[in-house]
């Protein structure tokens, strides 16, 4: 029985970057050492970062005189490292609270700094960009563009300002064609689209580094890291060679572009079972479903219980919603393959045929 993953993350990867990943841990580039061996300050890992950067920028387009950092730990450590590095001493940071994720986010940043929340969604839908209440003299203001427990998603930026507009894309990064020029710094998590858990990558601007309080932590300083080439400490090195994967089999896939078709014709398939009739609920409005994680409820928690069950004994796993928000929910990241959700959609299908 073929087993497909609908993992918030770490996600599913492609069966031939998996294939090319148990190669290189048996020995990397025919070598005999193995990829989990390589030393991170020479050599083969020395290339590995630099193509990995050079696929990113090609991928999304950065503009040069933007700076890439492959740093250690998940996105939820720069919720605190953001306010560290950019807003100094003494300046607000501003805040949209769309969802969960956006909310630990704010929560996090106001150990560090003073924050202003200037828009908040109502866990159904997200707030409009052009009502956000922002300031002319904020550090920075910061927006999650999908947040994945609550199934939200902003399909449309944020009007340009003086101040930097900075964004956790942890969810949808290199599933959409993106604008980086719009954004003062980006950052995400690589155990979405780009594979392993560990890894976080940083697009900052450069005119935003030099920022950083003085007792912050080289490891933790963008303005150090950008100037150690990600190597004031050890990077997470096997999680790198993921995302360099990952990287280059989008580049042989279609690029963003194609990931962005993918994207949506996914998203599409199963919500089309979703909105056929009332058995299956999409809790998100409209205009604000995410194409990444799809958020869904039926008639009661014990039919949920059923359909994780039955769904699990037909290789269809990992589907059930965040433990804070509870129900049920398919991530479809770019690992996500067509053929995986097509089982998914006909898993329910037959589900809602038995059980409605």
């Amino acid at each position: 029985m073929t087993v497909y993953s609908f993992a918030s993350g770490p996600s599913a990867l492609p069966r031939e970057v998996v294939a090319e990943l148990a190669s290189d841990v048996a020995g990397y580039g025919g070598s005999e050492l193995s990829a989990l061996e390589l030393p991170f300050s020479e050599g083969m890992f020395s290339d590995v970062l630099a193509e990995a950067e050079r696929d990113l920028r090609a991928l999304l387009g950065v503009p040069p005189n933007y700076r890439i950092l492959f740093l250690q730990g998940g996105a939820s450590a720069q919720f605190a490292l953001l306010p560290m590095n950019l807003a100094g001493r003494g300046r607000h940071c501003e805040y949209v609270l769309g969802g969960h994720w956006s909310r630990r986010a704010a929560a996090e940043a106001s150990r560090a700094a003073d924050v202003w929340v200037v828009a908040s969604g109502d866990g159904c839908s997200l707030p409009d960009p052009k009502s956000w209440r922002r300031s002319s003299d904020a550090a920075y203001c910061h927006y999650t563009t999908n947040e994945t427990a609550d199934g939200l998603q902003f399909h449309a930026l944020p009007d340009p300002s003086d101040v930097p507009l900075v964004s956790d894309m942890t969810a949808d990064l290199l599933t959409r064609v993106l604008s980086v020029e719009r954004f003062g710094l980006i950052y995400a998590s690589a155990q979405k689209n780009l594979g392993a858990a560990g890894l976080t990558l940083v697009i900052v601007r450069e005119d935003l580094l030099g920022r950083a309080r003085q007792d912050i932590p080289s490891p933790f300083d963008y303005t150090r890291q950008a100037e150690a080439g990600s190597k004031i400490n050890t990077p997470p090195t096997f999680a790198v060679l993921v995302a360099h994967r990952m990287l280059r089999w989008l580049r042989n896939n279609g690029g963003v572009a194609a990931a962005e078709n993918r994207s949506k014709a996914k998203c599409a398939t199963l919500h089309e079972v979703i909105d056929s009739d009332d058995f299956y609920r999409c809790p998100a409005s409209l205009p604000h479903r995410s194409r990444i994680n799809v958020c869904f409820r039926v008639s009661s928690p014990r039919a949920e219980e059923l359909f994780l069950d039955e769904a699990k004994a037909n290789g269809l796993v990992h589907l059930n919603g965040h433990r804070d928000v509870g129900g049920l929910r398919a991530s479809l990241y770019n690992g996500v393959s067509e053929e995986a959700v097509d089982a998914l959609a006909a898993f329910m299908t037959d589900f809602k045929r038995r059980r409605g």
